[in-house]
C-alpha cells in the first residue's frame, strides 16, 4: 500500500490515512439512507436503492483512489438525486429504468468531456452567475422536498402550499430533530448527520411515527435488487424527454464536479495534477451508477472532513469505501429510518447550497435576473430542468436588450436555443 499510494511522497502514514478514511465515512454515511429514500420516490424499492447507493459509492471511492490517488468521497450526490427522481423520473415522465438509461448516456458524455479538453472549454463558456444559480436553485428544491417530507409544508387547493399540522407526530418529530441536527451541525460534532438520523429515528419511534409491524427486520435480500441491477432502458432514447434529461444531468455533473474538484484538489490538497484524473474517475463512476441502479455520483463537499483529518492519498478513499461496503449488513436498520429523520438533513443541506448566491453579481441585472429565474423556477416548477431552462433562455435575451451581445459565447447561445426548442416542441406536442 505504501508503494501504491506513495505515503512518503505525500508526507503521510497508514495510520493517518485510516483515521481520515473513518472521518470521511462518518461524515458521508447519511447518504446511504437519504439517497435510498429519494430513489424510492422514483419507484425504486427502498432496499434496492440502498444497495445500489452502497455499491456505486464503493466503486466511486475505489476509482478515485487508484486513478487519481486522491482522498475524495465519490458517492451519489445530493441535488443530482433530486434531478433524477423529481425531474427525470417525475416531470419528464421517464420510468426509473429509462432515467437510469439517461444516466448511463450522460456518464458517457461526461467521460468524453473529462477525457478531452472540453471540460475547460465548457467550464469557461458558461457564465458564473448561471452556474452558481443552478446550485442555489437545487438547494432551494432540496429544502422544499425536506419541508414536504417533514409535513411542515403540505399541498393546499387554494394556495397550492400551506403550513402543515404542527400537532402531528411526524411534524413534531421533524421539528425536534431539526433542532438537534442544527445543534450538532453548528457545534461541528463529528458524524453529526449520522447521529441526527439515529436520534431522529429513536424520537420518531417514541412518538409512534414508525410502524414496526410493516417492516421486515430479517436478513438483507437481493431479490428486489436483482430487478434494479442493470435495468437501464434505452427504449425512449429517440424521445425529447430522454435527451432533455441526459443533457441536463450532464450539464449539472460537469459544472458541479469541476467546481468541487477545483476547491478540493487544487485548493485544499494543493495538488492540481490530480484534478483531471479525479474528474475522469467521477465520470466513470457516473456510468457505474446507471448500471448499478442509482442517481449519478459527485465528489462531495464532505471530502473536506477527510482532508482536514489528514487524508492525502487514495488510501483514505479505500478505507471510506470499505466502511460503506460494511454498511450493507445494517440495511434492516436503515430501512427503519422515517422521513422525519431524513427531512432535517435535506433542509440543512439546502441551506448550505444557498451560500453560493454570494458569487452572483447582483449589481448587474443582466446577470442577476437570469440567475433569479433559475433559483425561483426550480422549486416552483418542481423541475430542475425547467428551472435551468428559464434562466438560460433569459440570459441572451437580457444581454441583447442591453447591447451586451459581446458577452455572449457561442456555447451559451446554443444551450439557450436547445432549451427554447424543447419548450416549443413540448407546447406543440
Amino acid at each position: 500500500m505504501k508503494g501504491i499510494f506513495k505515503f512518503k511522497e505525500h508526507n503521510t502514514t497508514i495510520q493517518k490515512e485510516v483515521i481520515a478514511g473513518l472521518t470521511s465515512f462518518f461524515s458521508i454515511v447519511y447518504i446511504i439512507a437519504v439517497n435510498g429514500h429519494i430513489l424510492h420516490d422514483a419507484g425504486i424499492p427502498l432496499e434496492a436503492g440502498i444497495i445500489a447507493t452502497v455499491l456505486a459509492s464503493v466503486i466511486g471511492c475505489l476509482l478515485v483512489a487508484f486513478m487519481a490517488n486522491a482522498p475524495l468521497i465519490i458517492v451519489p450526490g445530493m441535488g443530482i438525486n433530486a434531478l433524477f427522481t423529481y425531474t427525470m423520473a417525475g416531470s419528464l415522465g421517464l420510468t426509473y429504468q429509462e432515467a437510469l438509461g439517461a444516466v448511463v448516456v450522460a456518464g458517457i458524455l461526461f467521460a468524453v468531456v473529462a477525457f478531452t479538453k472540453l471540460a475547460k472549454i465548457i467550464a469557461t463558456a458558461i457564465p458564473v452567475s448561471l452556474k452558481e444559480a443552478i446550485t442555489v436553485g437545487i438547494g432551494m428544491f432540496i429544502a422544499f422536498i425536506g419541508l414536504q417530507k417533514s409535513g411542515l409544508i403540505v399541498s393546499n387547493s387554494q394556495n397550492f402550499v400551506a403550513l402543515g399540522d404542527l400537532a402531528s407526530p411526524v411534524v413534531l418529530a421533524s421539528i425536534i430533530n431539526l433542532m438537534i441536527t442544527l445543534f450538532l451541525f453548528l457545534k461541528k460534532v463529528p458524524g453529526n448527520f449520522l447521529i441526527s438520523i439515529v436520534s431522529g429515528t429513536v424520537l420518531s419511534a417514541a412518538l409512534g411515527v414508525i410502524n414496526f409491524s410493516s417492516i421486515d427486520l430479517g436478513m438483507i435480500s437481493l431479490s428486489e435488487y436483482t430487478t434494479v441491477l442493470m435495468s437501464f432502458d434505452f427504449g425512449s432514447i429517440a424521445s425529447i424527454p430522454f435527451w432533455t434529461a441526459t443533457f441536463s444531468v450532464t450539464l449539472v455533473l460537469v459544472f458541479e464536479n469541476i467546481g468541487l474538484l477545483h476547491s478540493q484538489v487544487d485548493g485544499m490538497l494543493k495538488a492540481p495534477e490530480k484534478n483531471t484524473k479525479s474528474l475522469r474517475a467521477v465520470s466513470l463512476a457516473t456510468i457505474a451508477c446507471g448500471l448499478f441502479g442509482t442517481s449519478p455520483s459527485v465528489s462531495t463537499v464532505e471530502t473536506a472532513a477527510g482532508i482536514t483529518a489528514g487524508g492525502r492519498t487514495g488510501f483514505t478513499s479505500v478505507v471510506t469505501g470499505f466502511c460503506i461496503l460494511l454498511s450493507l449488513f445494517f440495511i434492516p436498520l436503515i430501512k427503519l429510518i422515517p422521513n422525519s429523520a431524513i427531512a432535517p438533513i435535506l433542509i440543512i443541506l439546502g441551506g448550505l447550497m444557498l451560500t453560493n448566491v454570494i458569487h452572483i453579481d447582483f449589481t448587474d441585472f443582466t446577470e442577476a435576473f437570469p440567475a433569479f429565474l433559475i433559483i425561483i423556477m426550480i422549486p416552483l416548477t418542481y423541475s430542475i430542468v425547467d428551472g435551468i431552462a428559464f434562466g438560460f433562455i433569459a440570459y441572451p435575451v437580457v444581454k441583447l436588450f442591453t447591447n451586451k451581445h459581446k458577452q455572449l459565447s457561442l456555447s451559451i447561445c446554443i444551450i439557450s436555443l436547445l432549451f427554447f426548442t424543447n419548450f416549443l416542441l413540448h407546447s406543440l406536442g
